[in-house]
Formats: structure tokens, C-alpha cells, sequence
């Protein structure tokens, strides 16, 4: 099936066990051409939508989403064995103005130079959106209803950069459809469904919603099947013929029946997701627990005897056809973004139902197929528990090992009573998986809106020292008490703002093909966005938490204990930022105070405290859906344009300088005693209480995981961050040299991946700030 090579694309860096010659020249397909924008889907939605004016919003997205099934180009591609592309051309970005057609007329001049995630915007292309799209959406997307909804507080916080809120540009994603029920029971059971639902509730416009997208889907099978039929009427190659008449047969049986095989799962499992990308063009359509809900098809084609080859080659077709999905977003989300984390995130392992041990053999052949596709997408992910296999324990080590940051690992230990004290029931609380970068979700049951704004603790300080200053009896509790009232503050602002958003969604992109194929939906007659969910959260991130205690910690030592300076003088050296008469005292704060990540008590309790605070001040409040606000600790990559928002921090940040990566990591180069130290210093957090995800990055030397010993002491260290309840960890397993050769020379490293945040990217694709900070984070051994 395989023999051993190099990936030549990796720059000797990461060695494949196995290379298959169907997997590769699609591989080498993926990334033949440079990434362009697609205006198709934006032209088809337009057309629907001139024809329905009057007709309820949701009717109308549905025929918008149908006719673009029954318009788009379609293909079947070199090597193919299943069906399904978003665009024809790979890797495309595609456009909704129908959300906001703002940004891309500010940028459609720059997108192909700006310094992330550029795209080629054709001259004719940015012709018809200029003359026809524009036009069209100006003054009736979502964005215009989002922004004429804010308020002036709203805004004055937006200014002031205190949190952004996101998820206002395009549809809305972060969550797992139930694939579980839609193998089991296939497109025309939904179909049957509707209609009789449509004929017994008439003025219920969710049910017709549902039945014309369905309908569209099953339309959708049948025009592959009729593109398969055509392209092997001329096709040269035996074999292709017969791969081409199988998907023809496939499509035209997942048309009006549910799979049967491993193969017909995969397909329909695809071409689900495919649908919801037309549907909402949105970040992180997460396919859950794959390993789980795909066994019984694994199983029945291997006791059927289904070559293994064969088993393995289409589960790499489903794995490189993830990675044809990239996002496009404006240049200031593609900074907090970077690298199109498109969010094709899976879960492996866990515990079941009976919270037993659930490791399957599917389970390992996802984890080996990895180590011959080594692409960004899909986002693997292990749960960890006291229960997992010691030999898929090794298993993980060695994908790790490969040092492309997958997989990430989430626990059981301190997820699922997380999920129980927010009201989830026991089952489905074991049934969690990811969705996005680290967001933690169940599947097929909740609307999450799991990345709905980001909240800058570190800002909260800044405006608090500055307020405070000239403050007369200025104490260390008087700071804090400050905090605490600036984060209440702000926090009631950002719920509102959330909510308009949420709204937002609800009157301009509602989503009724997702929205069937979440639990309680079809029982509630509702959309997601109408809460028709079983479980509806909104996901505000708080971030900053490493440097906030750092910084805290030197107020309270170097001016109310040690009495150095006055409060007044440190604020006056941070408007400074450290020039002047203050510049030796950067050096002093980094290098003679102790930091976050050094398990140390003092310093860690600071970060808890106040995480803490936050976190019961944003539980206080019900969304729209009337579901809770839940806290999670995670930057994504928005550390870098977060940490440009806030100025000179007692830590010894300079103004605009990052923040500290990941979410819940130490800042970049002061985690000093090793890794061990690292999880402790985590653990003295809450983590029961970052419900919607916490992120942690560690950084190790590629010696420390050598051989058979390396991997040992390596799970070894995993089991200890598992015993210690924190949510996540993942890894760089690169050397700074390595990085600092790619760097240098980009032509010798096209294929090198680094972990960025929950996600991982190309690493010549980030901007140098980025690639720098990964440069700089301590490279830490066992």
C-alpha cells in the first residue's frame, strides 16, 4: 500500500511512514494554484433573492441555498472517490455580501498583497461586484442591521478596544450538525418528515424551510451522479470508469436511501457538510466524534471484505477534501484568525454513554492516516481520561510527535462536570466534542454561539491604573476593586452587544437546513437562531489572563510591599513605555518578579481570582435564545491585534506588544521552570468554569520525544496534565532553528506546519508576527 519516503514539501522536517499515490496527486492538486476568490455562490444567492422579496426571511434563505445547489458549478476532480466540492477551482474564498458587502470594497485592492491569508480577486470579478453586488446588498445586510442596533456605549467600548464582537460578517458556524442521525436514517427520511410536518403546520415557515433545502440536497446527489455518468462516457482509464459509475450508483442511492458501507457513509457524511457550507459559508462546521459515529460502517465494510486499502484511500479523499475549505475573512479577522483555520475539527476517543473507555480501531486508523496527509485540516482532536488505552496513549504521542500540532488534546476529567453544572444531562455531557479551535460543544444538540466576542482583560487593568492615577491612599484593593467594577461594566456591554449580534442572525441568516439536524428543532418548530436548540449558549472569551497577573503582581510587590515607587510612578513609566528615566525598569519588572507559569502560588492566584470574577459576572446573564453566557480562555491568534490595543503594562510589555499566546499559556519566554510548572500554574485556575474552551500551548525541544523512552516520559507527562483537570493542551514540536530556516527561506518549507492557536497552519502562510511569537515561546524538555 505504502512505502517509506520523505514529504519533500516539509523540508526534511517531517518524515511520512506511508505514501499513497491517489492520496498524494490529490494532495498535489490541493495546492497547485494560488488561492482566488469565488463570486459564484454570491451571484446564485443574489439572483434567489431578487425573486422572493416579500416571502419571510427564512423561505427565502431556503430558496437562495436551493437554487444555488441546483446552479453551482460542479466537478469531480483528479483522483476523486467522493463527491462534493464547494468550488471548482481548489482552495477558493467565497464571498456573502448578503453580510456585510462592506469590507470587501475597502480591501478588494489589497487582499492579494495584505500580510495574511491573501487571495487573487480577478479584475472582472471585482467588476460585477462593484456594478452588481454592491449595489444590491448596500443598506439591507446583516451587518447594517447589527451596526444600527449598537449603542453609543456599545461602540465607545468597540473604540476603546475593551472586546471585539465577532461572527458579524458571515454566517454562522461553531457548531456539529448530528451526522449520527442523517447516516442512520438518510436525506429522504427528512424529506417524508417535512412534508408532513409542512401540511400539518402551514404557518409554520421553519417546516418548508427545511423540506426545500433537503429537497435541493437530494437534487444536488443527483447532478454528480449525472456529472459522474458523463465524465466516464469519456474516460480513457478502466479503473476511473468504475470508480466513476460507483459514484454515480452512490449519489443516486444517498438521493432516497441512508448508507449502508463505510464509503456511502463518508459520502453522505461529506456531502452534508457541503450543504452547510452553502448554506451558512461559515467557520468551523465541526464534524465531531467521527471515530464513533462512522464504527459500525467501518466494521460491516471490514466483515464484509472491503480491502483495507480501499478503507484508508476514500478516509483520505474526506481528509484532503477538508482542507479544500478556506475562509475568507477581512484583513482584521484574518489577523486574530490567522492561517484560514476552517474548523473541520474531530474528535477521537472519550468516554461513552456508560463512561467506559470508548478507543475503537477506527480510532487508530484516523490517528495513522494522519501521519501520510500532515495538512492543516482536519483539526485532530484526543480526549483524555484515566481510562484511555496506554497504547493510543503512545499512538497520539507519535502523531505529536510528526510536530505538526495535531493532535490537541481535551479532558474528560473537567469537561464533562463542566457541562453538568451548566444543566447538560449526564449522557450528553459525555457525548461532547470540539468545534472551531478549543470551543467544547455537544453535538447535534447545541447552538453555542461559541465565538461570539473576545474580552480584553488586560485592557480592564490598563483603563483601571490610568483612572486611578493622582488617587490619594492608593491601595492594592482599591486597584482590584476597580477592576472588579470596570469588568462588571463591561461585561453587561458585552452581552448586549452579543445579543444584537445573535439577533442579527435570527432576522437576516437564519439557517434551516443546519437547524433540522440539531436535536429539538423539528420538536420546537424553530431555528437555531429562534433557540429551537436543545442547549443555547453564547461564548464570550476572557483573555489576558498571564500578563493581568503579571502585572498585578508587580503593583502589589514593587509599589504597596517592596514600596519601590509610587502607583503614580508606574503609570507614569507605563505612558512612557518604558523610555526615559524608566528604561532600565523594564528589565527589572521582567526579570526580577516572578510570572505565571512558574507555579508559583502568589502570581497564580491573581489569574484565578480574577478569571473567576469575570467568569460568575458573564453567567449572571440569558441570551436572546434564553440561554446562559459562558466563559472560555482562548485567543485564537488575536493575541497579536489584541496585545496591539492595550499600552505599556507593568509586566514590562511594551505598547502594542502581544499578549500572551493560546489563552491560558504564560507570556512568550517566561515560563523558565519547565513544563510541569507550566500545568500547575493552570490548574490553580478554575477550569470547570471556561465551559466554551480554554487554550494551552507547550512548546517542546524534537529530542525530548525521541525513541520509545521520549514517548513514555511524554504520555507520562500527558496522564499528569489529565490528573491535574486542566481543559486542554497542545504542542509545538518544532526547533527554533527549524523555524528560524523557514523563515529565512520560505521556498524550502511550503508544507511545514506549526500549531498557531486551537488550530494549526503553513507556517510560511503567517505573518512574521506571528511566526515570530512561535519562534520566541520556550521550547521546553522532559
Amino acid at each position: 500500500m505504502a512505502i517509506a519516503t520523505t514529504d519533500k514539501t516539509q523540508g526534511s522536517v517531517n518524515t511520512m511512514s506511508k505514501v499513497n499515490p491517489r492520496i498524494q496527486i490529490m494532495k498535489d492538486n490541493l495546492f497547485k494554484d494560488k488561492r482566488q476568490i469565488s463570486i459564484e455562490r454570491a451571484l446564485l444567492y443574489t439572483e434567489s433573492h431578487k425573486q422572493t422579496v416579500g416571502e419571510p426571511v427564512i423561505i427565502r434563505r431556503a430558496k437562495a441555498v436551493a437554487y444555488i445547489l441546483e446552479n453551482v458549478t460542479i466537478s469531480i476532480r483528479e483522483g476523486e472517490l467522493l463527491a462534493g466540492n464547494r468550488t471548482v477551482r481548489p482552495r477558493s474564498g467565497i464571498l456573502s455580501p448578503e453580510m456585510d458587502p462592506y469590507w470587501i470594497i475597502e480591501e478588494m485592492d489589497t487582499i492579494d498583497s495584505r500580510p495574511q491569508d491573501q487571495f487573487e480577486f480577478t479584475e472582472e470579478d471585482k467588476k460585477i461586484y462593484l456594478e452588481e453586488l454592491y449595489p444590491y446588498w448596500e443598506n439591507q445586510s446583516m451587518k447594517d442591521f447589527i451596526v444600527g442596533q449598537l449603542t453609543d456605549e456599545i461602540n465607545d467600548a468597540l473604540k476603546d478596544e475593551v472586546f471585539k464582537l465577532n461572527q458579524t460578517d458571515k454566517g454562522q458556524g461553531h457548531i456539529i450538525m448530528d451526522f449520527p442521525a442523517i447516516l442512520e436514517k438518510g436525506v429522504q427520511y427528512y424529506i417524508d418528515l417535512l412534508q408532513d410536518l409542512a401540511e400539518e403546520q402551514p404557518e409554520n415557515d421553519f417546516f418548508l424551510a427545511g423540506l426545500i433545502v433537503f429537497k435541493a440536497m437530494k437534487a444536488h446527489f443527483l447532478r454528480y451522479a449525472g456529472l459522474a455518468e458523463k465524465m466516464a462516457e469519456t474516460e480513457p482509464v478502466e479503473q476511473r470508469v468504475t470508480e466513476l459509475k460507483k459514484i454515480k450508483q452512490m449519489c443516486e442511492k444517498l438521493s432516497t436511501e441512508k448508507p449502508d458501507t463505510f464509503y456511502e457513509a463518508l459520502q453522505l457524511l461529506w456531502m452534508t457538510s457541503i450543504v452547510g457550507q452553502y448554506e451558512s459559508n461559515a467557520s468551523s462546521l465541526s464534524l465531531g466524534r467521527m471515530d464513533q459515529y462512522l464504527y459500525p460502517f467501518y466494521k460491516k465494510s471490514q466483515d464484509e471484505g472491503v480491502p483495507e486499502e480501499f478503507l484508508y484511500e476514500v478516509l483520505g479523499d474526506f481528509y484532503i477534501k477538508t482542507n479544500d475549505v478556506v475562509l475568507l475573512r477581512s484583513e482584521s479577522s484574518a489577523k486574530c484568525f490567522a492561517g484560514f483555520p476552517t474548523g473541520y475539527t474531530v474528535v477521537l476517543g472519550g468516554i461513552d454513554s456508560f463512561g467506559r473507555d470508548s478507543v475503537n480501531s477506527l480510532s487508530y486508523m484516523m490517528l495513522e492516516l494522519y501521519h501520510e496527509i500532515l495538512l492543516p485540516q482536519p483539526n485532530l482532536s484526543v480526549r483524555m481520561n484515566e481510562l484511555i488505552p496506554r497504547k493510543f496513549l503512545l499512538k497520539t504521542c507519535e502523531t505529536i510527535r510528526l510536530g505538526t500540532g495535531i493532535p490537541q488534546l481535551f479532558n474528560d476529567e473537567v469537561i464533562i462536570p463542566g457541562f453538568l453544572s451548566k444543566g447538560v444531562s449526564l449522557d450528553d455531557a459525555r457525548d461532547f466534542a470540539t468545534v472551531g479551535c478549543v470551543e467544547v460543544s455537544i453535538p447535534g444538540k447545541t447552538y453555542g454561539l461559541h465565538d461570539i466576542a473576545l474580552f480584553n482583560l488586560l485592557r480592564i487593568v490598563e483603563l483601571s491604573m490610568y483612572e486611578l492615577r493622582g488617587t490619594k491612599g492608593m491601595t492594592y484593593e482599591r486597584l482590584l476593586e476597580n477592576i472588579q467594577q470596570k469588568i462588571q461594566y463591561y461585561v453587561g456591554l458585552v452581552a448586549e452587544g452579543s445579543d444584537i449580534v445573535d439577533l442579527g442572525h435570527r432576522h437576516y441568516a437564519p439557517t434551516p437546513f443546519l437547524s433540522v439536524l440539531i436535536e429539538d428543532c423539528i420538536k420546537n418548530g424553530k431555528d437555531v437562531t429562534e433557540g429551537g436548540a436543545r442547549y443555547n449558549f453564547s461564548g464570550v472569551q476572557g483573555i489576558g489572563e498571564a500578563n493581568l497577573s503579571d502585572s498585578l503582581y508587580v503593583v502589589k510587590k514593587m509599589v504597596f510591599e517592596n514600596k519601590e515607587m509610587t502607583f503614580d510612578e508606574l503609570v507614569d513609566a507605563m505612558e512612557s513605555n518604558y523610555s526615559g528615566k524608566y528604561a532600565s525598569l523594564q528589565e527589572h519588572v521582567i526579570q526580577d518578579f516572578d510570572k505565571y507559569g512558574n507555579d508559583n502560588d502568589e502570581v497564580d492566584d491573581i489569574a484565578a481570582e480574577i478569571f473567576r470574577f469575570y467568569a460568575k459576572e458573564l453567567e449572571k446573564y440569558q441570551n436572546v435564545r434564553q440561554g446562559q453566557f459562558i466563559p472560555g480562555a482562548y485567543t485564537v491568534s488575536a493575541h497579536i491585534p489584541l496585545g496591539e490595543a492595550v499600552g505599556a503594562t507593568p509586566d514590562g510589555r511594551k505598547a502594542g506588544e502581544q499578549l500572551a499566546d493560546g489563552g491560558l499559556s504564560p507570556m512568550v519566554g517566561r515560563d523558565r521552570l519547565g513544563p510541569t510548572a507550566v500545568l500547575k500554574s493552570v490548574s490553580k485556575l478554575d477550569n470547570y468554569l471556561t465551559v466554551n474552551g480554554s487554550l494551552l500551548n507547550l512548546k517542546f525541544q524534537p529530542n525530548t520525544l525521541k525513541g520509545h523512552q521520549g514517548l513514555n516520559k511524554f504520555a507520562d507527562f500527558l496522564m499528569a496534565f489529565t490528573k491535574l483537570k486542566i481543559q486542554h493542551v497542545q504542542f509545538n514540536v518544532q526547533s527554533k532553528e527549524t523555524l528560524l530556516d523557514a523563515q529565512k527561506h520560505p521556498e524550502k518549507y511550503s508544507g511545514l506546519l506549526v500549531r498557531v492557536a486551537g488550530y494549526s497552519a503553513f507556517f510560511v502562510d503567517l505573518n512574521k508576527k506571528i511566526q515570530d511569537d512561535i519562534i520566541a515561546r520556550v521550547e521546553h524538555e522532559l
